[in-house]
């Protein structure tokens, strides 16, 4: 008869063993997930070149967007959609920070340190998307309007520049923003994204376009991460908690800038070519854990 102890351990056994191989209920986690976060960006992409085009309306973030289909006759069925797949998404993250390995070829505190770091990755993505979830579910039962995303960094910044130390710790949250927005440059102009496909199970032309989408999609995201990063640094050195923006308030600042329906219209097409990417990349991504 198995102990306490190894019925507590078995189910651990056989998720890390999922996530390691990239397979069944965990590769239906990472899927569905992505194809969640797909939809959010373009839903976002296209209300903004509502926007830019003049049709009205406003730039506003994936809570936002959330927001606006619960306005929608239609809009409960997609929020109950995209509720469960950021839920899937988020705890995808979390299994996948779980069964996170040390590197072999590694020596113990680089391996470590490399180990944790990824896991720290993971958690707070997991994060991010449980929270966009339980957004979802807010609004689905009535309980919505919650301030926008700005107004939450601005409330946010606000607070910490309270804090001892405070302008120093909004501007590093600035730089490290900013840097994942070059990150994202970087992995579109390099295409690193690419080196997670499964390539035997796509056709040349498949490959060609998701590659480009993804190209598009990503300075997209370099665009708006940057903006948001700069902003904050500005409000540390500022201590103006006003300047710190969202998503939604760096579309926003595109829009007033000089030929701002342009460079509007440019990024919230390239926040659609960037839903495009994920769904490509929910298709043919190997998900398994420790690549």
């Amino acid at each position: 008869m198995a102990t306490v102890d190894q019925q507590v351990k078995r189910p651990a056994r056989e998720a890390r063993a999922k996530a390691e191989s990239g397979s069944g209920w965990y590769a239906a986690l990472a899927r569905i997930g992505l194809v969640a976060k797909g939809i959010s960006f373009g839903l976002v992409g296209v209300l903004a070149v509502g926007v830019a085009v003049g049709h009205g309306g406003k730039t506003t973030s994936r809570e936002g967007a959330l927001e606006t289909l619960a306005g929608e006759s239609w809009g409960k069925v997609v929020l109950v959609l995209l509720a469960a797949g950021f839920a899937a998404y988020a705890l995808w993250r979390f299994v996948q920070a779980f069964a996170e390995r040390r590197d072999p070829g590694d020596g113990e505190v680089e391996g470590n340190a490399k180990k944790w770091g990824k896991r720290a990755g993971y958690i707070a993505r997991g994060l991010i998307y449980a929270a966009l979830s339980y957004s979802a579910v807010k609004l689905l039962v009535g309980s919505g309007g919650e301030k926008s995303q700005t107004g939450k960094a601005q409330q946010t910044t606000s607070t910490i520049l309270q804090w001892p130390a405070g302008r120093l710790l909004v501007a590093a949250a600035g730089v490290v923003i900013a840097a994942y927005g070059v990150w994202n440059l970087y992995r579109g102009i390099a295409r690193t994204f690419e080196d997670r496909w499964r390539t035997g199970e796509m056709s040349a032309t498949a490959r060609r376009w998701g590659s480009r989408a993804g190209l598009v999609g990503h300075c997209a995201r370099f665009v708006v991460f940057a903006l948001i990063g700069v902003f904050l640094v500005r409000a540390a050195i500022q201590y103006d908690p006003h300047e710190a923006v969202g998503i939604d308030g760096a579309l926003q600042k595109l829009a007033q800038a000089s030929y701002g329906p342009w460079l509007l219209g440019v990024t919230a097409a390239g926040l659609i070519a960037y839903a495009v990417y994920c769904l490509v990349d929910a298709r043919l991504r190997d998900v398994s854990a420790n690549r």
